[in-house]
């Protein structure tokens, strides 16, 4: 992605500032102690800066191209594996998940669809029973498989809505069976390389956790500090494809710009336009629980911090570490914040975008 001045492509850059102000405060009031800024318009990148340092404690400065941890994130970019081979004829959206998950057996699980899986309809739980006995053990995505696809529905598939991510972990399983392959390198050749996202990667990709940005303020949090937390090299590399992916703000942007751009990317066509319509169009209008496939909508009610001025055609996810990556279709607008923890359930995220969206002068 190519660099043009914020006046250029119609940014006011004293805004951006500004939003970039915001996430040095959070560092010098000890809420935050590592962050990112990414701001692009129209294919172009005018802000990539890093602040803080990578580590509590640490002199390695935060730089725009500094990996994070993307937390939920990698939700929205592991279904964007599956929506591949949709496209390709591979799964269809309305299959019934046990047509490609056999053991996928229990009251109404016939009734769960691929799509639900994705629009967070499916009735499968965020979390499972056994998650911290699974963590603990070192137990790979297998377990966690194992464990999702006997685990009860909470409620009949499309009837409710509950934010789940072992829906997503079940959309990576379907994926891993139909091509023989496991999803990080399915995601690797097939997405990642494809939309130029050289520094992205499901897992550590190769790196060492010391490449990466510490998640927690806190050093001795425990969270962040124990052989299976955030920064342990396990749960770093597990491949959890409900958070584990890796990446920096100017990659997430180019993916962003993909959407933007109706599926378009340098090399030619990475998606058809009507895949990136049903991605970010409202699935769950009868629930009336804003989310599209993968992406969350702005009006959603849980995890989206995208700020309260840009369009509701904005469509982005957040993720539990302090993240957050958007793209407003009306202004060609994206915004990647990528912080190492959660402030105040979000509303910092909120704050910084509204700052960034409030950027746009024409």
């Amino acid at each position: 992605m190519d660099t043009k001045s914020p006046n250029s492509i119609g940014l006011d850059p004293t805004r951006l500032e500004k939003a970039g102000d915001l996430l040095v405060e959070e560092i010098e009031e000890g809420s935050i102690s590592a962050a990112s800024l990414t701001v692009a318009r129209h294919g172009f990148l005018a802000l990539a800066r890093g602040f803080g340092h990578e580590k509590p404690s640490s002199p390695e400065a935060v730089t725009g191209d500094s990996v994070f941890l993307l937390a939920s994130i990698s939700k929205p970019i592991s279904v964007c594996a599956l929506m591949l081979l949709v496209e390709r004829g591979k799964i269809g959206l309305n299959d019934p998940v046990d047509t490609h998950l056999p053991e996928f057996e229990g009251e109404h699980k016939r009734d769960v669809l691929v799509r639900h899986l994705l629009s967070h309809t499916s009735g499968m739980p965020d979390m499972l029973p056994e998650n911290v006995e699974l963590r603990k053990a070192h137990s790979p995505m297998s377990g966690f498989v194992e464990a999702a696809l006997r685990t009860p529905l909470l409620f009949p598939p499309d009837t409710d809505f509950r934010y789940q991510s072992k829906g997503i972990l079940l959309a990576g399983e379907i994926v891993e069976r139909t091509t023989g392959r496991p999803l990080r390198d399915f995601l690797k050749s097939e997405l990642f390389d494809a939309a130029g996202m050289t520094s992205t990667s499901l897992g550590l990709g190769g790196r060492a956790v010391d490449d990466t940005v510490w998640c927690g303020a806190d050093a001795d949090d425990t969270r962040s500090g124990t052989d299976w937390g955030w920064n342990s090299e396990y749960w770093r590399d597990a491949g959890h494809p409900w958070g584990g992916v890796h990446s920096t703000g100017p990659d997430l942007a180019r993916l962003l710009q993909v959407f933007l751009d109706h599926g378009r990317c340098k090399d030619g066509s990475l998606f058809s336009p009507h895949t990136i319509r049903e991605m970010t169009r409202d699935q769950n209008q009868h629930l009336r629980a804003p989310w599209g496939l993968g992406w969350g909508l702005r009006d959603s009610l849980v995890w989206n911090f995208f700020g309260d001025i840009c369009s509701r055609n904005t469509f982005g996810h957040t993720g539990s570490t302090g993240t957050v990556a958007w793209a407003d279709p009306v202004t060609g607008l994206s915004c990647v914040i990528l912080a190492n923890d959660m402030v105040e359930e979000g509303r910092m995220l909120k704050r910084v975008s509204n700052v960034v969206a409030s950027a746009v002068l024409e």
